[in-house]
């Protein structure tokens, strides 16, 4: 036989933290409209902790549009608050919508090709990165990401391709040189 557990949540608590969890929205939201197959806006239910009598629910809200990610998280503390929980939005990390067109794209693609006698792999990828914070700073800048060949990334295991640095770095020096200069 095993004993009755001390602590236990009341049925009250137990049905309000279910209802909080199954109103979070989890996974896609809404995909590109303009890019195939690419991931514009989702969301995570990271966490859900439970301590001294209180739940906690942590949403990674994600999307390239940051209009959409604030809808998102609207309608997330929306559901929540109906549920009787109290909602806190933090952290958040600015969208970068991608222009697989723009002249910073269509001039390094072709001088890639010149370099090194092949097609630049040109792609979006639905993440939070460091061009979405650039961009809310220098609103209209024609910006790109691309480095080096990195596995495992923001992990332990995280690796670098020590051949394609010296590949990257020869391609950046060569599109700054490509670079015109903007008029006073």
């Amino acid at each position: 036989e095993t004993s009755a557990p001390s602590n236990v949540l009341s049925a009250t608590f137990q049905s309000l933290v279910l209802k909080a969890i199954y109103a979070c929205p989890v996974g896609i939201y809404r995909m590109s409209p303009d890019i195939e197959d690419l991931v514009q806006t989702s969301n995570n239910l990271a966490r859900v902790e439970i301590k001294d009598g209180h739940a906690s629910l942590l949403c990674l809200c994600r999307s390239s549009v940051d209009s959409e990610k604030y809808d998102m998280a609207q309608a997330i503390t929306s559901a929540l608050e109906l549920a009787g929980c109290e909602v806190k939005l933090e952290g958040g990390y600015p969208g970068w919508a991608p222009a697989p067109h723009s002249a910073i794209v269509t001039l390094m693609s072709d001088l890639y090709s010149e370099l090194f006698d092949g097609k630049a792999h040109v792609n979006a990828c639905h993440a939070g990165l460091e061009c979405g914070i650039l961009g809310t700073n220098y609103p209209g800048v024609d910006m790109i990401s691309f480095g080096p060949n990195i596995r495992g990334a923001h992990s332990p295991d995280e690796k670098v391709q020590i051949s394609s640095v010296q590949k990257f770095w020869k391609y950046l020096l060569a599109t700054l040189e490509r670079i015109p200069e903007k008029a006073s």
